[in-house]
């Protein structure tokens, strides 16, 4: 048998600065009471592995997926043990998260860690939702190192605030954090390593002080990386879906969809490609093992290399994103 569009069970974390907007905005059923601040829609960690929801293959996991039929999902030669090479979150940020800065590629290895490239899209952000990315011109390493003793490093950020609908793009390397306010969808390089510069001296869920890792983020912060914008892109319209590019990057070629009327279109992907669908409102129709998978909001699909191209059957209102490999 060969791989079939499958979907997902998220995976709950909670976090000090997270909320319960998850439920409300995509219907997922939280656990208990405390603040959920991701759910991992698609996961191939060593920390949490994403179980298969849909299908023949229901209850198997991405792990066992990538062993089996690595191939064939991804559409080349897949090494013994390699893993799958994206993270695909939502996160639900009530309040401000750790000022902080995954490794460039070039210093993972020594400091231990892996490199960390996302995008963030917006799927609701509160009037004044802030997030703080890059530097503001002028600020020097030692002003940096400065603030950051006498708790005022805030202050060094460039801030931008996002409306609903905004994407953001946070290489490696770039010093940032997610404001309160905000629910995004996080399409990240398959790492979880995470420097905290400062934490605005909240404790986390334990009661105590969050460790702060200032060495390896000093080693890691990009300095020239200045005032980077909201991603600015064009949209093109063929009558039935308007499309735009986010990010075309080594690691991932990111596009959003947006259907102002029903609509039934072609995947667009090329050959032998993989891709990951995610659904941020609207609903959407595709098929999948013999049968139609529907998707609606704060749903998300794996379509695998060797499933033939397909019809996406998408409600009126319907907005995606599209993940492809970079060719």
């Amino acid at each position: 048998m060969k791989p079939y569009p499958v979907t997902f069970e998220p995976q709950f974390k909670e976090r000090i600065w997270g909320g319960r907007r998850l439920s409300g905005l995509f219907g997922k059923t939280l656990p208990g009471t405390n603040p959920i601040g991701e759910s991992w829609e698609i996961t191939d960690r060593p920390e949490g592995v994403s179980v298969i929801r849909n299908g023949p293959w229901a209850g198997r996991t991405l792990r066992w997926l990538l062993e089996n039929h690595g191939s064939e999902v991804l559409g080349r030669p897949v090494s013994p043990g390699e893993r799958f090479p994206w993270l695909i979150k939502i996160l639900d940020a009530r309040d401000d998260l750790s000022l902080q800065v995954h490794p460039p590629a070039h210093r993972a290895e020594a400091l231990c860690g892996e490199p960390k490239t996302e995008m963030w899209y917006f799927a609701a952000a509160d009037p004044g939702a802030k997030i703080y990315v890059g530097l503001k011109p002028g600020v020097t390493r030692g002003e940096f190192e400065q603030r950051v003793a006498d708790g005022t490093v805030a202050g060094c950020f460039h801030v931008e605030t996002p409306s609903r609908g905004d994407a953001m793009f946070v290489p490696s390397g770039r010093v940032h954090a997610l404001g309160g306010g905000s629910v995004v969808f996080e399409i990240q390089q398959n790492s979880d390593t995470t420097y905290r510069v400062f934490d605005w001296n909240r404790k986390g869920l334990d009661g105590k002080p969050r460790e702060l890792h200032l060495e390896p983020s000093m080693a890691s912060i990009d300095f020239d990386d200045v005032s980077p914008g909201l991603i600015q892109s064009q949209w093109s319209d063929d009558g039935d879906v308007r499309r735009r590019s986010l990010v075309a990057h080594e690691l991932f070629q990111i596009d959003e969809w947006k259907f102002d009327h029903a609509a039934s279109v072609p995947d667009g992907r090329p050959p032998g490609t993989p891709s990951v669908i995610a659904v941020v409102e609207g609903g959407l129709r595709l098929p999948s093992g013999g049968e139609v998978l529907e998707l609606g909001a704060g749903g998300f699909v794996l379509i695998p290399a060797v499933a033939e191209s397909m019809i996406f059957d998408a409600q009126p209102g319907t907005t995606l994103l599209r993940v492809l490999p970079r060719s």
